[in-house]
Parts: C-alpha cells; structure tokens; sequence
C-alpha cells in the first residue's frame, strides 16, 4: 500500500506529460473521449462510401445518415436502369454499412425544410453534404416548355419508381418516333427502355405501370442526337455495346459521319475509350441490315446536328419536331478540345416525344456557397470554401462529396475514390484538432439530431422502416417473377415503412 502511494505522483505525473503531449496535437483529455459525431446528407453512392470510409478509418466515429426519401440508396434505386441488376448489387455492401451499430439512417428528412444547415453543423463536429444532383440543365431554347419534353432524369424516376415522377405518364401512345438529345450513358438507358422487348424487361424492378405502358407504347424509331461527332460520343463502349446488340432493332448511322479528320485521330490516340466506341459504331454502321423484317424498331445516331428549337404539333401545345442546325468541329484555342459550332444549315425532325439527356444539376442549399456555373460546391479536396474566389476561407467542419463535389460525371464506382479523398480531409482535421475543440464539446450528434426532429414533429424513417418496404417490395415481386415490385408514392412508402 505504502509502495502504491509512493508511485501515485510519478503517475499522475506521466499523465500531465500524456496531457501536454495530446494538447501540442490538436487534443485534449475530452475530446479524445468524445466520440465523432458526423452527419451525411444523402444516402446515395457517395453517401454511403463516405459513412463505410469514416466507420473504418475513426473508431470513434458516429455516422448518421439523413436523405429527404423514405428509402436510401439514391441513385442505385431510382438512377440505374432496371436491366441492370448487377450494378445493384453495390446495396449488400451499402446494408452492411448501415447496420453498424455506429450507424444510422434517418430517411424522410429534407435539408432546408425539417433541418437547416446551421442546425446541423451546431449539432455535429462535421457535416458532409452528399445529396448529388437532382435537378436537370436546361437548354433555354424556343419551345423547350411542349408537352411531350422531359428530361431523361424524369423519364428514369418515371420508369424506377421514384415518388416524385410516379405521375409523369409520358405519352408513348400517340408517336412513333421519339428524339433523345445526348449521347451520354444516360441518353442510350433512355433509348434502351423505350427500343428493348417487353418479355425482357418483364423480370426486372422495372415499375408496372412502366412496363404497361411500354407494351402499349407505339413508338418504332428512336433518334440519339449529338453536336458533335462518333469519336466524341460520350458514352463508355460496355453501355454502347449492349444497346447496339438489342433484339429486333436495326441500327442506323449514316457513313458520312465516320470520315474522321487528322484531330479526331489524334484524340483516339489519346484515348482508348473514344477509339473502341467509334470502333462499334464503325462495325455496326457496316453490318448486314434485315430489310425483310417489318416488325424492326428503329435506332438512328444522328452526328453533328444541335438543337435549335422545338416546334409544336397542329395541336399547338405538344412536341411535333425539333429543328436542329449541322454543326461542324472547330478547335479550341485554349482546351484544344473539339467544340461544335453551327453552318447555318437546318433541319426538322419529327416527333412526338423529347428525352433531354444533357446533364443533372445540383442544387444550392441556403447559407452554402455555390457555383452556379458548373452546379458545384466549392471546395478544397472536400473542404468546403467560402466562395469561390482565390481569397476564399474553408468553412470549419463542412465537407461536400459526390456530384455536388465534382459534377454530375463517373459511374457508381467513381464516388468511392471521391469519398476517399473527402474522408481523409475529415481524419486530417480532425487529427489536427480542428473538428473536436474543447469549445465543441457539447455537440450532441445523434440525441441532437432526434431532439431536433421530434420537436419538429419530422415522421423520419430508420434503417428498420426501409427493411419493411424492402420486404412488402420484395414480396409483392415474388408473385410477378420480378425482383421486387416498388412502392412508387410518398404516402405507399411512408405507410409501409410503420407497418
């Protein structure tokens, strides 16, 4: 006894060492015991990726996860195309992220409208904002406001099931020819669905009501129109080649487009992608055309042509045609890339249905800085600035991922090295001491967040409410032969989460 209190004040001694040594890192006694408390807006791919990252790289972390839909998951839900089940795995991963006890997920909560930013940012050490795009660019053209225009961002929540376009109804009754304006990833899903035979998509998430009125749907041509050339096309050659090898379609590109010129060889050099997509479109611009086959849909890639308006049906409130202008590549002086610039040449295109696929655009949040321009958040490796000029200062504690990060480019695995990046600027200041001051030690993470919601009267939806539409969707698609048979309203999902 008398030897333990002998040694007492050597330890208590080591420990103040223990202490000034955790000061000069950015530490203190408390805050090394206060957990991390983090919050993520948005469940999507980036979301998801960014909570995974945070759980392994911080053992004190606590993630929760907030998304203004009842379901998580974001765009592998209601983005990919449902003839693409493999891509959808990536939610096996993403559920077991969720049920980390350190996780949690809170669905049915807007960012603006149930919690602000600064009620989020006053109740977590670090907020992350990961709520991607969800609106469209626009191409402030004449016309652009018909009926019978959507953006292929509504036509794919349309076909997904998303709650917010379970009422679109485009009209593919009254048409047999349907124009797609893009040639990106997103452009040929669009083409795919309307071109690709109802028996396959029958054993897909595809929605019913999708699925009914694709097999009443009397379109027969479909029109991929892009500004500039096939060595240009933006689409990866995996997405190309699938839509070029659909049942009963005979592909049609005009020979003339594929005379390449001295810069567009250039380009292929510099890019193995860009020479294997026109490779395909080469192949099948020579291959063999059925011409006895009077039931054969139609799809056409139209090069070099932009759209200059949309001109109205006899009936004078619907889409009849869209007038589009040749276009021919010039260089830039600056990029050096190939740009489309108009010849003064036109022409119409009829139809009675427009997909525009030229991009998704984020949106700002109050009290955020935003680049209108390129539809981004400013930011430094993940740290958000405070603007976007060179005297901008980082905003302490607020970090942006995915889309609303780097715009709306790459694929579902493309969010993981974005996600990587942002979190090692979250680990970096924390480190450093600038997340968990002593000033910050009442941030009250999750308590905070529930307190906030309850005394707003916000129904939020747990991880366990998505399990039980998981399980009604699943159930329901067991008696049609399909994967799942998704609940498509607010009031559906909300219902079927509190069963």
């Amino acid at each position: 006894m008398a030897r333990d209190l002998r040694l007492l004040p050597r330890a208590v001694g080591r420990l103040r060492s223990l202490l000034a040594l955790g000061a000069t890192r950015g530490f203190s006694a408390a805050a090394a015991a206060e957990p991390l408390h983090v919050c993520v807006v948005g469940s999507g791919p980036a979301g998801f990726y960014t909570a995974d990252r945070l759980l392994k790289g911080h053992e004190g972390a606590q993630v929760d996860i907030i998304d203004r839909l009842p379901t998580p998951f974001g765009l592998v839900r209601s983005g990919v195309a449902p003839d693409h089940p493999e891509t959808k795995i990536v939610v096996n991963q993403f559920s077991r992220v969720a049920a980390n006890g350190r996780c949690s997920f809170f669905g049915n909560v807007t960012l603006g409208r149930d919690i602000s930013l600064s009620e989020l940012r006053e109740t977590y050490h670090a907020v992350v904002l990961a709520y991607g795009a969800e609106s469209d660019r626009s191409l402030g053209i004449p016309g652009e406001d018909l009926k019978g225009i959507h953006s292929a961002r509504e036509f794919v929540w349309w076909y997904n099931g998303h709650p917010d376009m379970c009422n679109l109804s485009p009209d593919l009754k009254n048409t047999e020819s349907a124009v797609v304006l893009g040639q990106g990833n997103v452009a040929l899903d669009v083409a795919r669905i309307l071109l690709r035979c109802k028996s396959e998509l029958a054993t897909t998430d595809i929605t019913e009501y999708a699925l009914d009125a694709l097999h009443d749907s009397r379109i027969r041509k479909v029109y991929l129109v892009g500004r500039r050339g096939p060595v240009q096309a933006a689409c990866t050659a995996k997405e190309l080649r699938e839509i070029l090898g659909l049942k009963n379609v005979r592909v049609c590109i005009k020979e003339a487009d594929l005379v390449t010129s001295p810069a567009d060889e250039e380009e292929m050099r510099n890019s193995r992608i860009q020479r294997r997509v026109y490779e395909l479109l080469s192949k099948a611009a020579s291959a063999p055309k059925d011409i006895n086959c009077n039931d054969q849909k139609e799809l056409h890639f139209v090069f070099f042509r932009r759209p200059i308006r949309f001109i109205p049906s006899e009936n004078g409130s619907t889409v009849g045609a869209v007038e589009l202008e040749k276009t021919t590549l010039k260089g830039d002086e600056v990029t050096g890339r190939q740009l489309a610039v108009g010849t003064g040449e036109f022409e119409d295109l009829k139809c009675g249905l427009v997909l525009k696929s030229i991009g998704y655009r984020s949106l700002p949040v109050q009290g955020l800085a935003f680049d209108k321009n390129r539809g981004v958040v400013p930011n430094l490796r993940g740290k958000v600035l405070s603007s976007e000029s060179e005297t901008a200062t980082v905003e302490t504690g607020l970090y942006v991922v995915g889309w609303l990060k780097r715009g709306p480019t790459g694929i579902v695995a493309t969010n993981l090295h974005c996600a990587e990046e942002t979190v090692a600027s979250i680990l970096e200041d924390d480190t450093k001491g600038v997340l968990r001051a002593p000033s910050d030690l009442k941030k009250h993470g999750r308590a905070g967040l529930v307190e906030i919601l309850e005394q707003k009267n916000v129904r939020f939806v747990p991880f366990s409410g998505w399990e039980k539409i998981d399980s009604k969707e699943k159930t329901a698609g067991q008696l049609r032969n399909k994967p799942r048979e998704k609940i498509t309203t607010w009031d559906g999902l909300q219902r079927a989460a509190n069963e």
